[in-house]
């Protein structure tokens, strides 16, 4: 490394610091904050952010308080592909328990650790520093890159990369966006998560006759659910092995008092969805299932309703081919250890381009593994060689995308 490439990495942490700095969390989803002071930043580093604000009633209805998505457009010699590069500003909750202010963005032991590290806004940086890169040294290559800077993947991106796609502000012949590890991922999973309430008759314990049980009734739900969860783990997907249906029950609410026969009972289910699924076909499957676990009695109601559904990211034509192209550069780069291509368990809005037929993949700053990373955890953070690799990486293929005749084939 020489000490130009050190100077420009000092300059991206400091980017990256400043973006941890200003919390984002979501929910309550306030973003417009994070928004200015992330178009600022760019603003500094010579590049030109759009402003696209969401309408106030679609925000309202994603259960969000402000969306603004930001795009970065820079152009290269004459015609060729559109690149685009998607990461989120917005973090869950960063929670009690941490060991430092998880809005802090403090180093230590060769990381930097900060509520969103892992999961966004590192790849923000990694994207930025990969297009001023290839901004310096801009000869032969012919294309646009395009940033988007979204902020609503934690709310399940229809107010990002959707919305954009949807008023027609962008159309990329290929994306790539944030990833999980240091893995390609080409597939990951979906998402349908669901309320059952169910509903009876409150009586007091000393005459329990009177009322019926809502929650004896859930019991009868929750044991068909359970012996669905054991039943579809038995079917892994056949794009990554590793991939499965998954399905958990993780909320249980009811009763009103030790002495009262319970007259209601919520339920919240997460049903994990591999690509060979669709959110529809589950949901109808699960609403049957939960209807048939329940005796038929007067007075007794069951409601089932859809809280979320994110389709699983499935490989388009052309995402292979992107994939490879990505992984070349990595191999070219850090021939130890070789990358796979991979699908995830988890599910982002990067989906949302693939539904739109444009060839996806996701890579950036990933560790190993989400656990080595305390992503979702306390502690969060990102080794900074991964950051420094990662935008190595992303530079590369930058520059084979724009100098390759057709954006769905890795140059020679």
């Amino acid at each position: 490394m020489t000490a130009a490439d050190d100077a420009r990495f000092s300059r991206q942490l400091d980017f990256l610091k400043h973006l941890i700095r200003v919390p984002s969390e979501n929910p309550p989803g306030d973003m417009t904050e994070f928004a200015e002071a992330t178009a600022a930043a760019l603003q500094d580093l010579g590049l030109h952010p759009e402003w696209h604000p969401v309408p106030e009633p679609f925000v309202r209805q994603a259960g969000m308080r402000s969306v603004v998505n930001l795009i970065v457009r820079r152009s290269f010699g004459e015609g060729g592909p559109v690149v685009a590069l998607n990461a989120h500003g917005d973090v869950i909750p960063a929670g009690d328990g941490w060991s430092v202010d998880p809005f802090g963005a403090e180093e230590a032991r060769g990381a930097l650790y900060g509520r969103g590290t892992v999961f966004g806004k590192s790849d923000i940086s990694v994207y930025v520093f990969a297009l001023l890169a290839v901004s310096d040294a801009p000869e032969d290559l012919n294309g646009t890159v395009e940033l988007h800077i979204t902020c609503d993947e934690e709310a399940g991106g229809t107010l990002g990369p959707r919305w954009l796609l949807g008023q027609d502000l962008t159309k990329p012949d290929c994306v790539i966006a944030s990833g999980f590890s240091r893995s390609v991922t080409t597939a990951h999973n979906g998402c349908l998560q669901v309320e059952v309430i169910v509903r009876g008759r409150a009586a007091h314990a000393a005459a329990p006759h009177g009322g019926i049980d809502a929650l004896e009734a859930a019991t009868g739900i929750l044991s068909a659910l359970y012996g669905e969860r054991d039943r579809i783990a038995q079917r892994p997907s056949t794009v990554d092995t590793e991939m499965m249906p998954l399905l958990t029950v993780g909320m249980i609410q009811g009763g009103v008092n030790t002495n009262v026969v319970p007259d209601r009972v919520m339920l919240r289910i997460d049903r994990r969805l591999v690509p060979e699924e669709t959110g529809e076909a589950v949901e109808a499957e699960l609403f049957a299932l939960i209807e048939a676990a329940v005796s038929p009695r007067d007075g007794l109601e069951v409601e089932c309703r859809r809280l979320l559904l994110a389709e699983p990211l499935r490989p388009v034509a052309g995402a292979e081919r992107l994939a490879d192209t990505v992984q070349s550069e990595i191999r070219k780069l850090f021939p130890q250890p070789q990358p796979r291509i991979t699908g995830s368990p988890l599910f982002s809005d990067a989906r949302h381009y693939a539904d739109a037929g444009i060839p996806t993949v996701l890579y950036g700053s990933g560790p190993d593994s989400l656990v080595a990373a305390n992503a979702y955890a306390t502690d969060e953070h990102v080794q900074l060689s991964d950051i420094r690799a990662a935008t190595d990486v992303v530079t590369a293929t930058l520059r084979r995308l724009l100098t390759s005749p057709d954006p769905d084939t890795p140059a020679t």
